[in-house]
């Protein structure tokens, strides 16, 4: 028997909203894109070419809490300063909430939120899409069938050589806008280290505005230590002329070590989609990672570790089955206010010069 597909109601329709949310949304069996907010009438002809003439549009989410009997999930993909509100407006409005990261601009805040979807009984979801990046996937193989032995170093990149600002509110340097590199790479760097080494006890980092024009923190080093001992050296850069390896793993018994970004961005950005039946998140076996022990992978060290295929549909698959079937929720607010625990404390500890602890 079919089932009726939950309608999903978009806010935001910018680079999170076009190429991320909605195409992944649309491809998920049991979700239907449904509205999408915005008031900028090139974005909703944009949305309505590819999602067709069906598509509703909204110009605030106010107007989607006054029809919240018809929806059956908001997704919030606008703006970081507009997070918290619009996603305590929909869960009074009774509605199932996933919000982009960073969930919020504080842990406190975050946890606010969660409590308010607890007590309203809702689906309340971060989308962490970096888990399902391939490198991140297959770091996750190789350390649950124990090929590095105890982890002892986890080096993690997320670099781009940007050297003339874009300017808007991500590199604005007004803190109401949640803007710089630290929440926004970084959220997703911070949150990888905590998933695959768990809680953070300390946490020293450094912080820089280095383009001219810039307002924001555009490169950024936050070092982590694990309560297991593990220790994090996460880097966020936009000033990087010389890309470093992604992961560069250091174990008891061996290194991984991998080069090169998840296709997944890339192909959303330049219209491909995720359809049943077709090859999606798949890498080249030119970039894929190797492993071994004493020498250089760039010389041919080790061996080549088949990249496993990137898989950002699988959050919205599972965010259906969390409404439909009672599924575990893929990123709850509390595992995001656990990275913002993290991002304040680096924030402060750049600040001050001081290593905080946790």
């Amino acid at each position: 028997m079919t089932r009726t597909p939950l309608r999903v109601g978009l806010v935001g329709y910018g680079l999170a909203g076009s190429v991320f949310h909605a195409p992944l949304i649309a491809a998920t069996e049991g979700l239907a894109l449904d509205t999408v907010v915005t008031s900028n009438p090139e974005r909703q002809e944009q949305a309505r070419a590819e999602f067709g003439d069906g598509l509703r549009f909204a110009a605030t989410p106010d107007e989607l809490w006054a029809r919240a009997d018809e929806l059956d999930l908001i997704v919030i993909a606008s703006p970081n300063k507009t997070h918290v509100p619009i996603a305590t407006a929909a869960l009074k409005a009774g509605l199932p909430v996933v919000v982009d990261k960073p969930i919020a601009g504080t842990a406190a805040e975050a946890r606010e939120l969660a409590a308010l979807a607890d007590e309203r009984g809702l689906l309340l979801s971060v989308f962490q899409n970096r888990r399902w990046d391939n490198d991140f996937l297959t770091l996750r193989k190789l350390l649950a069938e124990g090929e590095l032995g105890d982890v002892w170093r986890f080096e993690s990149r997320f670099e781009r050589w940007r050297p003339q600002p874009k300017g808007g509110w991500r590199e604005s340097g007004d803190p109401a806008e949640i803007g710089g590199l630290l929440y926004d790479l970084g959220s997703h760097v911070v949150d990888q280290a905590l998933v695959l080494f768990g809680p953070a006890t300390s946490v020293y980092a450094e912080s820089d505005v280095r383009r001219d024009g810039a307002a924001a923190d555009d490169d950024t080093f936050i070092a982590i230590t694990h309560a297991n001992g593990v220790r994090s050296h996460l880097y966020v850069s936009a000033t990087t002329a010389q890309l470093g390896p992604r992961f560069r793993v250091l174990g008891s018994q061996a290194g991984f070590v991998k080069y090169g970004l998840d296709p997944q961005e890339a192909d959303l950005r330049e219209g491909k989609r995720p359809a049943a039946g077709t090859e999606w998140g798949v890498e080249p076996e030119a970039l894929w990672g190797r492993v071994g022990s004493g020498e250089s992978p760039l010389s041919g060290g080790g061996r080549p570790e088949p990249t496993v295929p990137g898989a950002y549909p699988s959050y919205y698959a599972a965010v259906a089955a969390a409404l439909r079937d009672g599924g575990p929720n893929p990123v709850t607010a509390y595992e995001a206010a656990a990275a913002l625990d993290v991002l304040e404390a680096a924030r402060r500890s750049a600040r001050e010069s001081v290593v905080v602890s946790l």
